[in-house]
């Protein structure tokens, strides 16, 4: 099974965690460097590759693809699809990213946080593995 890789409110401590809590929890991960993470709306993350990308800190979940299509993809925003990325381990696991064209077409919603390295960051959300 691939894994779910989270990197916004599914992650844990967010509103959306219940969608992925009940499947076992693989690790705080990174992605590759080959990423832009924005914020749309401020209200959710999305990742783009890119050639100008960098790495992005996110969590991973060992859900079935059943899961995903059932749990977890119904409560994702309509800008956003399943996706694969690459992890800087060099795994390839599946993700939701920003759609083609949304990036262009709702420029004013979407603010570039790729400097912040994740959604957390961002927010100023407290890490859960931190003591």
């Amino acid at each position: 099974m691939p894994g779910l890789f989270c990197s916004g409110d599914a992650m844990r401590g967010g509103r959306l965690h219940h969608n992925v809590s009940a499947h076992p929890f693989l690790g705080a991960v990174t992605t590759a460097p080959l990423y832009r993470m924005y914020s749309v709306r401020d209200a959710f993350p999305a990742l783009l590759l890119a050639d100008d990308g960098g790495a992005v800190t996110g969590e991973l979940y060992d859900v079935s693809l059943d899961s995903v299509r059932t749990e977890f993809l119904p409560d994702e925003p309509p800008e956003l699809e399943l996706t694969v990325i690459a992890l800087d381990d060099g795994r390839s696991v599946l993700a939701v990213g920003l759609r083609p064209g949304v990036l262009e077409a709702q420029a004013a919603e979407i603010t570039d946080i790729t400097a912040f390295g994740g959604w957390r960051a961002y927010r100023g959300l407290p890490d859960p593995d931190a003591s």
